[in-house]
């Protein structure tokens, strides 16, 4: 592969999972290519029921030296951690 050719990333949701996982990184041409690569690579023994594919280009981190600023406020917000709740036991595990 050259440098020119596109990088996508590849998600696939496996069969007993509900959410898209990241799997890892194909080098394709366009979408279309992107995805047949991936389902080729990522999904030969059966493994997943759904793939995407997002041009690495498209995805946008966070800045590593910034987490206290992007996560610490949670921090102090107790009320959206329901720690301080009472669960009767007929409800069963959450």
């Amino acid at each position: 592969m050259t440098e020119e050719t596109p990088l996508w990333e590849v998600f696939i949701r496996p069969r007993n999972g509900l959410s898209h996982k990241h799997v890892g990184s194909v080098h394709a041409a366009d979408a279309e290519l992107a995805l047949q690569a991936a389902r080729d690579v990522y999904t030969r023994r059966g493994e997943g029921v759904s793939i995407w594919v997002a041009p690495s280009k498209a995805i946008v981190a966070s800045d590593p030296a910034r987490k206290d600023e992007n996560f610490e406020p949670t921090a102090s917000k107790i009320y959206r951690h329901p720690t301080f709740y009472d669960i009767p036991d007929e409800v069963g595990h959450m």
